[in-house]
């Protein structure tokens, strides 16, 4: 994993921008500085969990159907334990659509079965975990986009699947230009690219039903 100051990375990103189009350079410079910061407070199953309970809601619907899937397991059980062990009818009682009881039970199985120690998938690449990731059921390319950048800190994902970062991207460069080739050029540091892209227009998913 690359590793450089936050002050590099920064320029790094206006030079780059610079030599695309002013409102890309302009909307990096009014940011400023900005931080990728890690967020591992909650075991790496729980927060895949999480994530995919929080897909396509709004962040308060999403926070009140989280809440009811963890008041729901026993006092001091774990709560991916729980998610293994649980009839999936109290899944659905908590608010969770068949599909994401689904994608759940499958996150909850792989954990079970030793596939998703946070640990082991921290020594993989951003390719091999998403690998890993994306075998599960009911986990595509953008959740475990999210997950390498937000849990593994990794600093060179684009999450082209973002419709908010891509359209943002779009917006300051060229509807002509592809936002993929766009952002290879900002390599080693397209995680970064994303993070403003989503602070423009103040809607960061690490804000968001996953966070």
């Amino acid at each position: 994993m690359t590793t450089a100051s936050n002050e590099t990375v920064h320029e790094h990103l206006l030079e780059v921008a610079r030599s695309l189009t002013p409102s890309l350079s302009n909307a990096i410079e009014q940011n400023g500085i900005l931080t990728l910061s890690v967020q591992q407070e909650s075991p790496f199953a729980e927060r895949l969990c999480r994530a995919v309970a929080g897909q396509q809601l709004s962040v308060k619907a999403a926070a009140s159907i989280w809440v009811r899937v963890v008041e729901s397991a026993p006092d001091g059980m774990d709560l991916t334990a729980h998610l293994y062990a649980v009839d999936t009818a109290v899944l659905r009682s908590c608010g969770l659509s068949g599909a994401k009881v689904k994608a759940v039970s499958a996150i909850a199985q792989a954990s079970h079965a030793g596939q998703l120690n946070a640990t082991d998938l921290s020594k993989l690449s951003a390719s091999e975990r998403t690998e890993r990731l994306t075998a599960l059921w009911g986990i595509g390319q953008w959740t475990a986009d999210m997950m390498n950048l937000f849990y593994f800190g990794e600093p060179d994902i684009w999450p082209e699947g973002d419709v908010t970062a891509r359209k943002t991207l779009e917006k300051l460069t060229s509807k002509r230009r592809k936002t993929l080739r766009t952002a290879e050029r900002f390599k080693p540091y397209r995680s970064y690219l994303a993070l403003h892209m989503w602070r423009h227009v103040d809607a960061t998913p690490d804000k968001a039903p996953y966070g």
